[in-house]
């Protein structure tokens, strides 16, 4: 077993856990009304994608997100939340720097030995959901969890999803299709985001992402025979019949959204494994980008 399957399987005890250490993080984490700001790089970006679609959607307060390296400086925040799997990212460790003394600041990592441990005003460590693989799976959707308790939106339903996202077959025919395309609605727009990223770093699959019915302004036209097209979360009225009509193959989302994720995971172990590809060393990758600076 890889590290990454053996990371992946272990979600939903690492969500029970963030679940229930929720309430003690909680002064550390955005209080609601709080204008915040939600930052992070690569997979952690589109994490915080969703966490600030959740957090403004259930009325707690006016909440962006933003690349770290993107960050809008001249906009004011009550709180900026950081993620950062390794603690060691350039351009978080750069913009909490910039940020100190001026807003108030809480990053969310996964190893307690690293610079962002200083860098941040508050620091919630979730070392049990840490990773040896260079690609995130456990860590990002751990650190989601614990911000979807901390708005109240997280049930044990869950994490019964996930269990059945690992025990369940992928639909016959979906690891040899050559083109994946990942649509969310709401919140699951960045987690439909991340699931394209998951399977170009872990099998460097020709992968796209889309807001739902955005998929129907242009992008539907690549659907045919060999594609697949995966909703996660509830599809709009008729965007399945428009891509059965493709000959493309649907995959609607039946369970939670997040559950959803870690099927998309083992997508991407399986066609990794079918093209021969080793999904622990994802082609020009590493665990984490650290930039040198003249």
């Amino acid at each position: 077993m890889t590290h990454v399957e053996d990371e992946l399987t272990s979600q939903p005890e690492c969500w029970t856990r963030a679940a229930a250490e929720a309430a003690v993080h909680a002064r550390a984490l955005p209080a609601a009304g709080e204008r915040v700001a939600i930052v992070g790089c690569g997979t952690s970006y589109f994490m915080a994608q969703a966490v600030a679609a959740l957090r403004e959607g259930s009325g707690q307060g006016e909440t962006d997100a933003f690349a770290a390296s993107e960050f809008p400086h001249g906009r004011s925040y009550d709180r900026v939340v950081a993620l950062t799997r390794s603690g060691t990212t350039t351009e978080v460790l750069e913009l909490l720097g910039h940020l100190k003394g001026r807003t108030p600041t809480t990053a969310l990592t996964a190893d307690p030995a690293t610079p962002v441990m200083t860098a941040a005003d508050e620091v919630v460590v979730l070392d049990f959901a840490d990773e040896r693989s260079v690609v995130q799976t456990r860590f990002a959707t751990t650190a989601l969890t614990l911000l979807r308790a901390h708005l109240g939106l997280h049930t044990d339903a869950v994490v019964v999803d996930a269990r059945t996202a690992l025990m369940t077959p992928l639909p016959e025919g979906l690891v040899e299709c050559t083109q994946f395309t990942f649509l969310g609605r709401g919140w699951t727009v960045g987690l439909a985001n991340e699931a394209g990223l998951k399977m170009r770093e872990a099998s460097l699959a020709w992968t796209e992402a889309y807001p739902a019915m955005e998929y129907r302004h242009g992008p539907i036209s690549i659907t045919t025979r060999g594609t697949a097209t995966w909703m996660l979360g509830t599809a709009p009225e008729g965007l399945a019949d428009q891509v059965r009509e493709t000959g493309g193959l649907w995959v609607p989302g039946t369970l939670d959204p997040l559950a959803e994720l870690i099927r998309v995971q083992r997508l991407a172990v399986a066609v990794a494994g079918a093209r021969g590809l080793d999904p622990d060393q994802p082609r020009h990758l590493t665990r984490s980008v650290i930039l040198a600076r003249p």
